[in-house]
């Protein structure tokens, strides 16, 4: 059943498990799983992926692969877990939208805000990096970020479900889709000036203990509080509002169909680990 444009997906699924359908298979990227995942999320129908798009960061997470041929050879083996989601409001009046991956606020979503849909028809993935370059030397908003432990300002706060992120980086360390809480990454800075010096440890995979770099886990998260502008928040890779704004655990929300050695792979944590360092400024 092919999607009529944006927004139609989430429709098109609950119409289909209420005709009966015991399986929904997702085949798009993780702009178009999102919307099914808003269509079914609470019910039991469980949910397989058939990656495409710009960027698939669910497949890389499962390690199905990044095409629709191997990702439909493997789901026969594929067993179903369930797994919790995140909640997105925000103060607009507009509906609360799930994620399954990870919601941003900040610098990742303004990028998302402003990018060009015909360059990405165009050019994917690099897409986002003409985005993020427009962006460069520009001053930042840094807005306030409460959760269970505590109050932080930031200019870029990750709320992850994965370690995965567009596709090619890792920078939540140790977060399982799992696992029933989130794993936040906040970036300090008024400026994009830092965000070199981050970048490169996301590609070192030394994004913890950096400075000016907070990670930590919580079931709740808030945006408020910003000095000037708009500070944009998105899920899943898609533009959802500005803030304020506020994300919550939504427990076992969703059946997804996982390989079976997925359990065997979840990433060791620390428990209750939180690294906490001095501003940048």
């Amino acid at each position: 059943m092919p999607t009529t444009g944006p927004g139609t997906a989430a429709h098109i699924a609950r119409e289909a498990v209420e005709r009966g359908a015991d399986l929904i298979l997702a085949a798009g990227g993780d702009g178009t799983i999102n919307e099914i995942v808003n269509g079914i999320a609470g019910l039991d129908v469980p949910l397989g992926i058939l990656p495409a798009g710009t960027a698939n960061v669910l497949a890389n997470e499962l390690g199905i692969g990044t095409t629709m041929e191997r990702a439909a050879r493997s789901l026969l083996q594929c067993v179903p877990e369930r797994v919790s989601l995140g909640l997105l409001s925000t103060a607009l009046g507009d509906a609360p939208r799930y994620f399954l991956l990870m919601a941003g606020a900040g610098l990742d979503a303004e990028i998302v805000y402003h990018l060009n849909c015909r360059l990405k028809d165009a050019l994917g993935k690099v897409a986002y990096w003409v985005a993020g370059l427009a962006r460069f030397g520009r001053r930042l908003p840094e807005f306030t970020v409460e959760t269970e432990n505590g109050s932080h300002r930031a200019s870029f706060a990750l709320v992850s479900r994965v370690r995965n992120y567009g596709g090619d980086l890792e920078i939540a360390p140790s977060i399982s889709l799992l696992d029933d809480d989130f794993e936040v990454v906040l970036f300090e800075g008024s400026s994009t000036l830092p965000y070199m010096k981050y970048f490169l440890g996301v590609l070192a995979h030394r994004v913890q203990g950096m400075r000016g770099v907070t990670i930590l886990r919580t079931r709740k998260a808030l945006f408020s509080g910003a000095e000037q502008g708009k500070v944009y928040v998105q899920v899943d890779g898609e533009s959802a509002g500005v803030i304020p704004a506020s994300v919550e655990l939504a427990p076992h929300a969703l059946t997804l169909l996982v390989p079976p050695g997925f359990r065997a792979r979840r990433p060791a944590r620390a428990e209750d680990a939180a690294w906490t360092t001095s501003p940048t400024r």
